[in-house]
């Protein structure tokens, strides 16, 4: 009986589903709802941005007519265009590895230092700084003149330690010289000279403020035998009067360290220094020569280089860029570097490693994943690359530093091509899409592990 009443009972009406709550706790719905302005500004800001791009880059400049893929088949036949793809690529390669190689040597370094934190905290604080105000500073460092640009004071500052430039760039013959040109720069004698023969050099153009601290006042040439002698000076000589034209007066100054040659038959066959009075002589051998003032006399002086001009533009741009990431690089590698097993770099040292074998088969070996993660955050961020170029470059050589994102900007505004600005914008986003994907893949394998 017992046993029928319990065959024939209705069976227990199943539970309820549970809602569904997150690992913290939290109820889907709930969570769903917190997520949702996220999710809003999300779709507003990115995801509609990004899907108007790709409608409108099938379109023409009015944006009524279909274009097909001609707005696509510009970014390789647009000269503008190919040639910021050109430097996209230079940019690519170049950037993030010196930022990521500096950061690394950076990093290793400083661990042996005592003052290794101040030094990574100096290095790491141009990261503070916008790419607005960056891109100003490189200007000014760039700039041509050595007065106002760092990288040419420098460079000019070298130069002329091991290659002195001249003290008399502005200086020529004046009026009823004995001089006359002889071609690129330099001048000579209207005739030849003979042994016991005094000779007279004189030139103009060179203020008196502009004088060498050596120059001495003129003294006027004094007759040897055997020997040519004469006096190259500064003729400051204004008219009737004020002194003697083409003659050594009491208050004019020598050109000391002037080089002369005595020339024959086209060859030189002797030279000669002027003294800090800007006396000379030769010997015998000099009869019948002509004597030159080589144009080395008045070379301008060195100006360092074009920073800003087309060939350079672009690797002096990077630079900067460099200047700013590199303490980023720095800072994620000496973290990586703070969590290695310090044991397995002592145990290289007991078996005989040196610190370069040390650093290279051990240090960065280990360190793979984090300059793999470095280098490729750099990339994605070399590729969006546009404030330092659109402020450094100046608008004669712009053209030659051009990036996408620079040409996107152009053609979109100055040019008002939106078609070919959008089908940059999708390019550059397929662009970046690889590199995102693979630094995602690599995170979460390390994850995993």
């Amino acid at each position: 009986m017992a046993s029928d009443t319990a065959a024939g009972a209705p069976k227990a009406a199943p539970a309820a589903p549970k809602s569904r709550k997150s690992v913290t706790g939290t109820r889907a719905t709930v969570a769903a709802l917190f997520l949702l302005p996220a999710l809003v500004l999300l779709g507003a800001l990115v995801v509609y941005p990004i899907g108007y791009s790709v409608v409108r880059s099938f379109y023409d400049q009015s944006g009524d007519g279909f274009a097909g893929f001609d707005n696509y088949q510009a970014l390789f036949t647009d000269d503008g265009i190919r040639t910021a793809l050109k430097n996209n690529v230079v940019w690519v390669v170049f950037a993030p590895t010196i930022a990521t190689a500096l950061g690394l040597v950076f990093a290793v370094l400083t661990e042996r230092v005592r003052w290794g934190t101040a030094f990574k905290l100096v290095v790491f604080m141009p990261m503070a700084i916008s790419m607005l105000a960056a891109g100003i500073i490189f200007r000014l460092v760039y700039d041509q003149d050595p007065d106002k640009g760092v990288a040419n004071a420098v460079w000019v500052g070298v130069h002329d330690t091991f290659a002195q430039s001249s003290a008399f760039p502005k200086a020529h013959p004046g009026r009823e010289s004995p001089l006359e040109p002889a071609g690129g720069g330099a001048f000579i004698t209207k005739g030849t000279v003979s042994a016991g023969d005094t000779v007279t050099l004189p030139l103009v153009g060179v203020a008196p403020d502009l004088m060498p601290d050596a120059a001495e006042r003129a003294a006027a040439p004094k007759p040897e035998d055997d020997r040519i002698t004469g006096t190259t000076w500064q003729d400051f000589t204004r008219g009737k009067g004020v002194g003697t034209l083409n003659a050594v007066d009491a208050a004019e100054l020598g050109y000391p360290g002037m080089r002369i040659e005595a020339v024959k038959d086209g060859a030189v066959v002797e030279t000669a220094t002027a003294g800090d009075d800007g006396t000379f002589s030769f010997s015998s051998k000099a009869d019948g020569a002509r004597l030159r003032l080589p144009a080395s006399n008045f070379a301008e002086p060195y100006n360092g280089l074009d920073w800003l001009g087309p060939s350079l533009v672009t690797p002096a741009i990077i630079g900067s860029y460099i200047w700013m990431w590199a303490g980023f690089a720095m800072v994620l590698i000496a973290a990586g570097l703070a969590g290695m097993p310090r044991e397995l770099l002592e145990a290289a040292r007991v078996d005989g490693a040196n610190e370069w074998q040390v650093f290279r088969r051990v240090t960065v070996p280990l360190l793979a994943p984090v300059l793999a993660v470095v280098t490729v955050t750099l990339m994605i961020n070399v590729l969006k690359v546009f404030d330092l170029v659109f402020i450094i470059a100046p608008g004669s050589s712009q053209d030659d530093a051009n990036v996408l994102a620079l040409e996107l900007y152009r053609k979109g505004f100055a040019a008002d091509q939106p078609g070919i600005a959008s089908a940059i914008a999708v390019f550059l986003l397929l662009l970046v899409i690889p590199v995102m994907w693979f630094n995602v893949r690599r995170l979460r394998r390390e994850v995993r592990r």
